[in-house]
């Protein structure tokens, strides 16, 4: 049997770090068995359906790296089947015309729930012809009286629902447009869906999807139905949590390896592994391992694996993603100033995300509007004068610009005022990156243009003159 998964989202908001997760183990069983993964765009509910949530579901996709190998399709497109398939279950008796109003099944409900019983349709149409001329009705699937459905899910085991707790569910709503869970059924059978891995909240659904499978005489596929993702503080993740988004990890610096990792580590395991190439995910992967248990986000561990991968990754495939965060500054980094790639191997080990980096660099690209206040009170003071005087002088007469050219002129200055190397680098770290904060200074100093080197002692000691004169 090839196997083939799915993912099918309802394209009503962004893509959720829920989803994502269900996506990601879909695309890695589909990949561990070399077998097909679609993409499905649930967009039935057209009220709550925009374009815009439809793109932001490619693009989360489309960052973390999940390629679907058919899709995007869209339900939307398929109606005339829907219609087609329902109109068959009422040819075959398999389904009914149900004429009861709203007000009717709402007060049926009421009564039901005061006597403390489930609320449910009773079957009021299920066998009547009397059917009233022009009258507005909805097609219930009729769902059998006796047996039990049974779903052995990779998840959670053998799971057993009475028939007897399931009522006759709507496929066909007044307007004409079918309901979620008959396109499902539909979908699944049509694109030969092998392996359902969605959510727990679908469990429920299960049972009346393979009712309506059966009696389309339609294969069964296998479930896997993966635990809810808890916040840092046990609470359903939602956004007081923070990013829930996947995009807006994109957007606050973390690189898309870090988020899959972290992904797939939210209640699947191999051993006590922790870091995985999305090679090593796929050799592993298996829907039998994943815990039943509900997993908690914690923050912390992302930030963690995205510094790892921040500092492990080949530096042109950080490079590539820091270049997206300076284009959102403003800063263009194509025209002048060192390879992203020399700035990631220096300030990787220094931040938490590819934000942080971004604007602890913006030195290597732009001028900067000031000296951080802080640091230029303490060593761009008039004591500083000479030693930015010699240090310019040292660094302006190397022929060669290495990074031990740049370490031995600023050793020279040091020795030549007889002063310690504080008050030779911490001046010429402030007059070169606007802070009192960078790598090494050979390292630093090395990745930008000789004569800016110039340029920017100048702009330090015009700064003294003021502050001396002022």
């Amino acid at each position: 049997m090839s196997v083939v998964t799915r993912f099918a989202p309802s394209p009503t908001g962004y893509l959720h770090v829920g989803g994502a997760r269900t996506a990601l183990y879909s695309w890695l069983y589909a990949k561990s068995q070399g077998g097909e993964f679609v993409l499905r765009i649930e967009d039935t509910d057209i009220e709550r359906s925009t374009d815009a949530a439809k793109q932001a579901i490619l693009d989360g996709m489309t960052w973390l790296g999940l390629t679907h190998d058919t899709g995007p399709i869209y339900q939307t497109d398929r109606f005339d089947r829907y219609k087609a398939l329902i109109q068959q279950l009422l040819d075959e008796g398999k389904a009914y015309k149900c004429f009861m109003s709203v007000e009717e099944l709402d007060a049926i409900r009421e009564a039901q729930e005061q006597a403390g019983e489930k609320p449910r349709y009773p079957g009021t149409w299920r066998d009547r012809t009397d059917h009233p001329a022009d009258a507005p009705y909805v097609v219930r699937f009729k769902n059998p009286l006796d047996g039990d459905v049974v779903i052995q899910d990779h998840v959670r085991g053998e799971i057993r629902i009475s028939n007897t707790e399931l009522d006759d569910l709507i496929i066909m709503r007044t307007d004409g447009a079918p309901t979620y869970n008959f396109c499902v059924v539909v979908d699944d059978w049509d694109m030969g869906i092998t392996h359902v891995v969605r959510g727990e909240d679908h469990i429920n659904n299960t049972p009346r999807q393979i009712n309506i499978l059966e009696a389309l005489n339609a294969p069964i596929p296998e479930y896997a139905h993966v635990s809810m993702i808890l916040g840092d503080d046990g609470k359903k993740l939602s956004k007081r949590h923070g990013a829930v988004s996947v995009m807006q990890y994109r957007d606050e610096g973390y690189l898309p390896q870090a988020v899959l990792n972290y992904l797939v580590r939210l209640g699947w395991s191999h051993g006590d592994q922790e870091i995985f190439s999305v090679d090593e995910m796929i050799e592993h992967f298996s829907l039998d391992n994943i815990s039943k248990s509900a997993s908690a986000f914690n923050t912390e561990k992302l930030i963690w694996l995205n510094q790892h991968y921040m500092k492990t990754l080949p530096g042109e495939e950080v490079a590539a993603a820091l270049a997206w965060h300076f284009e959102q500054m403003g800063v263009n980094t194509a025209d002048a100033g060192p390879a992203l790639s020399d700035v990631v191997a220096i300030q990787a080990d220094r931040v938490k995300n590819l934000v942080e980096m971004a604007q602890i660099s913006t030195y290597f690209y732009q001028d900067f509007a000031e000296f951080d206040a802080k640091a230029a009170k303490k060593h761009l003071r008039p004591l500083a004068k000479e030693a930015l005087l010699l240090v310019k002088e040292n660094l302006l007469a190397l022929n060669e610009w290495t990074s031990e050219h740049i370490q031995t002129a600023i050793n020279q200055t040091a020795e030549t005022l007889d002063v310690g190397m504080g008050k030779v680098g911490m001046p010429l770290r402030v007059a070169c990156t606007g802070s009192g904060n960078s790598p090494s200074l050979d390292v630093t100093l090395v990745l930008m243009e000789q004569t800016k080197i110039g340029e920017r002692i100048d702009k330090a000691l015009e700064f003294i003159a003021i502050r001396e004169n002022s």
